[in-house]
């Protein structure tokens, strides 16, 4: 049976096609359109071609999108993709598609994914971060997504800055309202504005090239991410962290991350390894097919 999913991302939206053994059959992708009808329109079209690519029909769709469902009104709140907050997303996709859908945090997604068969294959609890455009985290425990009561398990992003130091404090503004989030310190926008480019690919770049300004961005975010990693680590002490989103590029945080973490955990030890999602950027979409069972 050929499955279905979106991962909804804040610059661009995929659809891709597994076939039972977790091959792409399909992919496509187009840009996020940055409004609530069009998003409808765009996943549409990209389901669509998505079964033309997989000469399949999509009978199910599972969909990985920013911020969470909330388990009393059905809305969506939290994305940082601000139109779709406050809108019930997933009924307005099933009318437009007319198949049954599932909806997903895409963190959540990621850590389904990298527990199934990736870098937390065989882990029995599973964080992870994405550090993209955005910032978030998912825990999956048992090979099961782990959302809460409140729907909320995992909103890691919103934490603030742990233990700042006084130019921290209080921190920039965060779409969400408060200030200091770590959506505001470790997502990609904000390691490029520390270190004064314009995007990564300029910054890694000139850090590559031994650029001082960059490089001392770098050293300011493997302090700032190994802080908020600690505090995951003292609330769930997963068997594995998993890094995923444009962050997750940056190779020199694998050897530096666990040395700079252990220090804030309070803890004797500190073996957790901190690991690179094997599936990359199709982790997403893979986890939102794998919101739906094969038998299903």
């Amino acid at each position: 049976m050929i499955r279905f999913g979106i991962d909804f991302g804040g610059t661009k939206i995929e659809a891709a096609a597994l076939n039972p053994a977790g091959e792409f059959v399909a992919r496509v992708r187009k840009p996020n359109p940055g409004g609530y009808e069009a998003a409808l329109e765009v996943v549409a079209e990209l389901v669509a071609d998505a079964e033309a690519m997989a000469g399949a029909t999509c009978a199910r769709l599972g969909v990985g999108l920013p911020g969470s469902i909330s388990p009393r009104s059905g809305l969506i709140r939290g994305a940082n993709s601000v139109y779709l907050n406050g809108q019930r997303f997933g009924e307005d996709l099933e009318k437009r598609l007319v198949r049954p859908v599932r909806l997903a945090n895409d963190a959540n997604c990621l850590a389904l994914s990298e527990a199934a068969d990736g870098a937390g294959a065989g882990e029995r609890v599973v964080f992870a971060a994405i550090l993209g455009t955005g910032c978030g985290g998912g825990v999956v425990a048992d090979g099961r997504i782990v959302e809460g009561r409140n729907g909320v398990a995992g909103e890691w992003g919103h934490f603030s800055l742990p233990w700042p130091t006084p130019a921290e404090y209080p921190g920039p503004d965060c779409w969400c309202g408060r200030k200091g989030c770590l959506e505001t310190w470790i997502a990609g926008p904000s390691f490029s504005r520390d270190a004064g480019y314009p995007d990564g690919h300029a910054t890694m770049a000139a850090v590559a090239a031994g650029d001082p300004s960059a490089l001392a961005a770098l050293d300011r975010y493997v302090d700032r991410l190994s802080r908020s990693l600690a505090v995951v680590c003292d609330l769930i002490d997963p068997d594995v962290i998993v890094l995923g989103g444009g962050m997750s590029n940056v190779e020199a945080l694998y050897d530096r991350l666990p040395a700079a973490i252990a220090p804030h955990v309070f803890s004797d030890i500190f073996e957790t390894p901190v690991r690179k999602a094997v599936h990359g950027d199709s982790s997403g979409v893979r986890g939102a097919v794998w919101l739906w069972p094969p038998e299903a």
